[in-house]
């Protein structure tokens, strides 16, 4: 469901060129999660803005559901959810009024809308929650609701940035959960993480990207059995260790 070749990404500035991605590819297919790791500035947020048409990639191609991402951008955005790290609620509203506004700048049809936030308060456990204001919920159910707006058009494809950075154990299990549930409803979803036990319990594909070069991709398995080591961490750690010492 969604395939990447190639894909470059270069800033200019006065004086020189950066470049942020350096010919990524990989794919994701329907009912699988891929994890992108990788510390802090390796290019995942970059990857995720091209992914979701806000940036476009210097070189490569990107199709979404066979769909071109930089020929048809508002085709792929019918087909995509995306919840970035910086994604926020409005506390003065209430669920329902939230994911009834962004199901209506989604394009959902106003016959169909009532119904479908219906189904998302369901599918999220936010049915007791509806119509209550956002101000009085923990950190997890905001992001829940976060999570329900991007859901409204019912995407087949769903772009995670951080989902559960800088949540409690109890809010990340809610988000967590969230994520398997859509898992078993056949989406294909990129999650971006840096949390290895994110990773370790919720990812089927794993990719390693560092100073904007994917160094590995994978499942959890081949990962730990290429490398000898028992944990995603300690693999990470020493991929981005040894290149950072090059």
């Amino acid at each position: 469901m969604i395939n990447i070749e190639g894909v470059s990404k270069e800033f200019f500035t006065k004086k020189s060129k950066v470049e942020i991605l350096k010919d990524i590819s990989f794919q994701c297919k329907k009912g699988e999660v891929f994890g992108l790791l990788g510390p802090n500035g390796a290019g995942k947020t970059t990857l995720l803005r091209i992914l979701a048409t806000i940036m476009k990639p210097t070189n490569g191609r990107i199709e979404i559901n066979g769909i071109d991402c930089v020929r048809e951008p508002l085709r792929v955005r019918k087909q995509i959810g995306y919840l970035s790290g910086e994604t926020g609620v409005y506390d003065r509203f209430t669920p329902r009024e939230i994911i009834h506004f962004f199901g209506q700048i989604s394009g959902v049809e106003k016959t169909k809308l009532c119904k479908r936030i219906d189904i998302i308060l369901q599918e999220m456990d936010l049915c007791d929650y509806a119509d209550r204001r956002v101000d009085r919920f923990s950190t997890g159910m905001k992001q829940k609701v976060s999570i329900a707006r991007s859901l409204i058009h019912n995407p087949s494809v769903i772009i995670f940035d951080e989902p559960t950075n800088g949540l409690d154990v109890i809010a990340g299990r809610i988000v967590k959960d969230s994520i398997i549930k859509l898992r078993e409803q056949e989406k294909c979803i990129i999650l971006s993480t840096h949390l290895m036990n994110d990773v370790e319990e919720l990812c089927d594909q794993v990719g390693i990207i560092d100073k904007g070069t994917l160094i590995y991709k994978g499942t959890r398995e081949k990962l730990k059995s290429h490398f000898n080591a028992d944990t995603l961490e300690e693999i990470f750690f020493k991929i981005v260790g040894d290149i950072n010492e090059v």
